[in-house]
C-alpha cells in the first residue's frame, strides 16, 4: 500500500504547532511586538520589497509571512497544516497585518489561489517534505509573474545525510527513497511529547537546479553558507553569524540559498 505521506506530515505539523506557537525558538511574544523573523540571508536576497506581491510557500505559522508584510508587501502564506494556519490568520489579526493564508498541500494550490506574483518565497526545511521537485518547480513558476522571482533559501543537503547527532553517515545525499522516521519531540522544542510519523525526501542540488531549469526558469544568485541562522541541530556551536555543528564547524555547509527568474 502507497505511503499516505500527507497524512502522516499534516498530523506532524498540526502536533508540533501547538508547541511552536510559544516557544523561545520562535520568540512569538517579542515578534508580536515589532521584531522581525527574517534572517539576513533572506532579506539580502529579497531586497526592498515594498509594494510587491508575494506568495510564500510551506509558511508554518505565518510569522514570516507577516514579517514580510510589515515590510510593505503584498503577501499570501500557504501552510499543508490547518493548524499552523489557524494560527496565522491569529497572529495576523493580533498584529493587524494584511497578510492573506491559505491552508492546502503545495502541489494543490493551483485550485485555491487564482493569482500572480512578483515574488515567490521559501525558506529552511521545506522541500525535504516534498517528493517531486519538478511538481514543485512547476507551482512556482505557475504563481510567478513574467520576469518574477523565486527566492529560496534552504537547509543543505550535506547536512541531511548525518544521523541526528552528526556522528556518522546515515543517509544518501540522493533521492533514492522516501525516509520515514518516528516523530519525537521537535527541533523547537526538543522534550515534547510528540508522537507520530514524518516522510521525507534528500533532494540533492542537481535536483533544485535541474527542476527550476526545465520549468523555464534560470539562476541568478547561488550561495552557500557555513553556518545556520537557527539553533534547530543537536551539537551546535555558537558562531558570529549564528550556529555551526561542532566539531565540523565551518567544514560542511549548513545553508544555500537561490534566485531564480521566471523567463
Amino acid at each position: 500500500m502507497e505511503l499516505d505521506y500527507l497524512k502522516h506530515n499534516k498530523d506532524a505539523w498540526n502536533k508540533r504547532t501547538s508547541h511552536h506557537i510559544d516557544s523561545e525558538f520562535y520568540g512569538n511574544e517579542q515578534f508580536i511586538k515589532g521584531k522581525s523573523s527574517l534572517n539576513e540571508i533572506e532579506l539580502n536576497l529579497l531586497g526592498d520589497v515594498s509594494g510587491l506581491s508575494i506568495l510564500h510557500l510551506q509558511c508554518h505559522f505565518g510569522q514570516d509571512t507577516i514579517s514580510l508584510s510589515r515590510l510593505g508587501a503584498q503577501t499570501t502564506g500557504v501552510d499543508l497544516s490547518d493548524k499552523a494556519i489557524e494560527k496565522a490568520i491569529e497572529l495576523a489579526n493580533l498584529t493587524q497585518s494584511n497578510a492573506q493564508f491559505v491552508c492546502c498541500d503545495l502541489y494543490s494550490l493551483p485550485q485555491h489561489l487564482n493569482q500572480q506574483f512578483d515574488i515567490v518565497f521559501t525558506s529552511y526545511g521545506t522541500i525535504g517534505w516534498l517528493p517531486d521537485l519538478d511538481k514543485w518547480a512547476k507551482v512556482i513558476h505557475h504563481f510567478l509573474k513574467p520576469d518574477g522571482r523565486f527566492v529560496f533559501v534552504e537547509f543543505h543537503p550535506v547536512v541531511w545525510m548525518f544521523d541526528d547527532d552528526f556522528s556518522h553517515l546515515k543517509y544518501s545525499y540522493f533521492n533514492v527513497a522516501p525516509i520515514v522516521e518516528p516523530l519525537n519531540g521537535t527541533y523547537a522544542a526538543k522534550e515534547a511529547e510528540i508522537t507520530g510519523q514524518d516522510v521525507t525526501w534528500n533532494h540533492p542540488l542537481s535536483d533544485v537546479f535541474s527542476s527550476l531549469l526545465n520549468n523555464e526558469m534560470s539562476i541568478v544568485n547561488f550561495n552557500e553558507f557555513d553556518y545556520s541562522p537557527y539553533d534547530c541541530f543537536n551539537n551546535t556551536v555558537k558562531v558570529t553569524n549564528g550556529y555551526q555543528i561542532e566539531p565540523m564547524q565551518n567544514k560542511i555547509p549548513l545553508v544555500y540559498a537561490l534566485i531564480a527568474k521566471k523567463g
